[in-house]
């Protein structure tokens, strides 16, 4: 279980190379926390396009991306499967079972864990992650206790601030960046 509070940079660099699995929280951290509702009661949500680039270029590099959300929405089923998650657990109100169903089905220790979480409701899964992390316009209690809070809020880029630090973390950043200035694969 991790210990949850303020982490130096270079403690937060070290735990995100050792990241192998990202668990992301949908409302307030891959969106900005809002649901609209039209006339017919259909939902949408606005999500961060480099957040979406961030979290291929993490699974381009052999680390899964999973999804943990107390509400379901085919608005997020439809985001999920347009980015390739494979792990998406909707409906969880209670984010414990389903973070060690997770773990279980893809054989990952929780040190080994990074979630990004914004509410209450995941401390939980943020109190066993090796690395917890928050937005800034998170719940008090969630920014007191996590080891890193991002600078971008949730649902504007902070996703990419997390998936870029695990990569760059990995020494993945001049072949990454390479890639696209036409040195690179």
């Amino acid at each position: 279980m991790s210990d949850l509070q303020p982490l130096s940079p270079a403690e937060v660099d070290r735990r995100a190379a050792a990241v192998e699995l990202l668990v992301l929280d949908v409302d307030g951290v891959l969106t900005d926390g809002g649901i609209v509702l039209d006339d017919d009661g259909k939902e949408s949500k606005r999500f961060h396009v480099r957040d979406g680039h961030g979290i291929k270029l993490l699974q381009r590099h052999g680390v899964p991306v999973a999804v943990v959300t107390g509400r379901t929405s085919r608005v997020v089923a439809a985001r999920a499967e347009e980015l390739g998650i494979a792990h998406l657990y909707q409906g969880r109100e209670q984010k414990a079972p389903a973070f060690q169903e997770l773990l279980e089905r893809v054989n990952v220790a929780p040190e080994a864990v990074a979630m990004v979480g914004d509410d209450v409701v995941d401390l939980p899964i943020l109190s066993r992650a090796g690395l917890a992390v928050t937005v800034p316009n998170a719940h008090a209690a969630v920014c007191a206790r996590a080891h890193w809070c991002t600078e971008s809020p949730g649902g504007h880029g902070a996703v990419r601030e997390v998936t870029d630090r695990l990569l760059w973390a990995k020494g993945l950043e001049a072949e990454i960046l390479a890639g696209y200035l036409g040195g690179g694969p």
